[in-house]
């Protein structure tokens, strides 16, 4: 069939992406889902800081190819040999598609699936394929998604069946930044009621880690950002604290409030003086938990000996150490009840014509979590 999809052609174009235009809106040719592939008809697709980084060129991909992996659809048609799925089934698309055979997938960690990153890395399906092409030339997927189109074949394994009462656009969220942020503190710290939290970065993520910690019953809750507008964001969704970060007493001020420092500090900003900020307001025998993924090439530096002697723990949390399967409809279920109130995070939609608009908006700090919407008029 021939669809409308955003393709990147070359990284690193200057902003703004308004002018610079590094995601084309053309029409290209996506082919039927092999063997184990399924059909979707996108809903709502998340404009994520993943993305951006890939658009900016902090994240080397293989080019051209159409971005997007955070997404929810319907879906439309099922290749041969998929059980799980029938047309007309609401889901969520994951950027990991579990094997189910390599030595993560069997020890119940298929976020570190290892046929999925190699085929995302090279920009292929896990079968190995490639479903898009334009004027007979083959085009790469993303995250073996490739979302901001109208429709996507993917692997069934990058697939989860959700309920349809939850709004596909606020389904949207679930497949990377809910699973990313909430499963950090539910999956990765395993936060209990009481302990002690801070979340550096306020972003889609570091807001859905903050949520994930209200529904755990942490204790205090302490919001960390550069930004005031989302500080005050996070007291409303349930933070006990605010601290602007960047400042001389950013760390004192955590300290302070908890006698020495939290028991986990979950840095979602990407970015090295955040990771330094949520590793020195944590306390004794407490645990530093990152989930932002800065420049490859960046470190981070800590004095080794305190780290031991306060038994320091730092943990690195991708895809939120999430089972998609068991998790996402478990996080649909508190969103339901009520205590994941994750739709207040969406700063509204975007057309395929405002796109790289959105972009923009994302990179300036401006919003948190737009969707685009495939079917929105230009």
């Amino acid at each position: 069939m021939l669809m409308k999809a955003a393709v990147l052609f070359e990284q690193g174009l200057p902003q703004p992406y308004e002018r610079s235009l590094p995601l084309h809106i053309q029409e290209v040719r996506l082919d039927p889902p092999g063997e184990g592939e399924v059909l979707i008809e996108v809903e709502a697709a998340g404009l994520c800081h993943s993305d951006l980084s890939t658009i900016e060129g902090l994240r080397p991909r293989r080019v051209p190819t159409v971005m997007g992996h955070e997404a929810a659809g319907i879906v439309r048609e099922v290749g041969a040999g998929v059980r799980r799925f029938s047309p007309g089934d609401h889901v969520v698309a994951v950027f990991v598609a579990s094997c189910g055979e390599c030595r993560y997938c069997s020890n119940s960690r298929p976020n570190l699936c290892t046929r999925s990153w190699q085929a995302r890395a090279e920009g292929t399906l896990q079968s190995g394929a490639r479903r898009i092409s334009c004027d007979g030339a083959e085009i790469h997927h993303y995250s073996g998604l490739s979302t901001f189109a109208e429709y996507a074949v993917v692997a069934e394994n990058s697939l989860v069946k959700i309920n349809k009462s939850v709004p596909l656009e606020v389904a949207a969220l679930f497949g990377c930044a809910v699973v990313t942020g909430v499963g950090a503190v539910m999956n990765t710290g395993r936060v209990r009621p009481g302990d002690s939290a801070a979340v550096v970065g306020l972003g889609g993520v570091g807001l859905n880690a903050l949520i994930g910690l209200v529904a755990s019953g942490a204790y205090p809750i302490i919001a960390v950002d550069l930004s005031i507008e989302k500080l005050e964001l996070a007291i409303s969704l349930g933070a006990t604290h605010a601290v602007l970060s960047g400042t001389d007493r950013t760390v004192d001020e955590v300290r302070d409030l908890t006698d020495g420092g939290v028991d986990f500090a979950f840095e979602m900003a990407g970015s090295i003086p955040a990771m330094e900020t949520a590793y020195a307001i944590t306390g004794r025998g407490g645990t530093t938990i990152s989930a932002g993924l800065p420049n490859p090439t960046k470190t981070v530096a800590y004095a080794h000996a305190p780290m031991v002697s306060d038994e320091r723990t730092i943990k690195g949390s991708y895809m939120g150490s999430c089972v998609p399967q068991r998790d996402i409809p478990r996080f649909m279920e508190l969103y339901l009840a009520g205590r994941l109130p994750v739709d207040r995070l969406r700063s509204g939609d975007v057309s395929f014509s405002t796109l790289n608009k959105g972009f923009d908006l994302l990179s300036a700090g401006k919003v948190v979590r737009q969707t685009l919407r495939p079917k929105f008029a230009a």
